[in-house]
């Protein structure tokens, strides 16, 4: 009887390394963090002031080709989905803090996701991806545009069919407003491109597939 209980325990000293071998290859994979890249700490004083940002947006669509330096471009994301307290809250509100909604930059460098957590940016592409996104002359001429997109699954799966998708839309034009108005305060300007064709754009920018396009945002200086 002996004899058989640690022949028990041999065998099954054996089979646990491959059982925990098999259960991990079935977690999740992390996050990536090859291609990152730490963005300058945003402002939060000064500059000008909201009233006057209000007074003084309006839509631009002709913009000169000098590029965005990496301190505005670090401005105007913070702006979109900046981290602003401990609990990981953020600069535009979302439903129940789900954050639903995903921000990319595009420039002659390539494409970029905008990562809050750590404000970095995280390389997908070294390809100039903006012709390809629209033929509009402010998608093509902006040296950045923002890709503005959402998961209606995962919101659906939350909040019902009805509600799910209501609150990626309010959530993105939360996101949108706020880049406008951080847009005029740096001097920019920008406008939101709603007549696109989402999945061209989903394509273009080899984008998950439980994520759609919702819009895009030209910003640069105005010509």
């Amino acid at each position: 009887m002996r004899m058989r209980f640690l022949v028990c325990l041999v065998v099954l000293a054996l089979c646990l390394p491959a059982a925990v071998a098999q259960d991990s290859s079935k977690a999740a994979p992390p996050a990536p963090t090859t291609n990152r890249i730490e963005l300058p700490p945003p402002s939060l004083s000064g500059g000008m002031s909201l009233t006057e940002a209000l007074a003084t947006r309006r839509s631009v669509r002709a913009f000169s080709p000098t590029p965005l330096s990496k301190a505005e471009l670090s401005q105007i994301l913070w702006a979109a989905q900046g981290i602003t307290d401990k609990q990981g809250h953020r600069t535009a509100p979302s439903a129940s803090a789900q954050y639903y909604v995903h921000v990319y930059a595009a420039s002659a460098e390539g494409l970029f996701e905008y990562i809050p957590s750590g404000h970095q940016l995280q390389k997908l592409s070294g390809e100039d991806l903006r012709s390809k996104f629209s033929a509009q002359p402010s998608v093509n001429h902006a040296p950045t545009v923002l890709v503005i997109a959402g998961e209606y699954e995962r919101a659906i799966s939350r909040s019902g069919p009805e509600r799910g998708p209501r609150v990626v839309l309010l959530e993105a034009g939360h996101i949108a407003e706020n880049v406008l108005l951080q847009a005029v305060a740096l001097g920019f300007g920008a406008v939101p491109v709603g007549g696109i064709e989402p999945k061209d754009v989903q394509k273009a920018a080899a984008l998950p597939s439980q994520y759609s396009v919702i819009y895009l945002i030209p910003v640069g200086h105005p010509k």
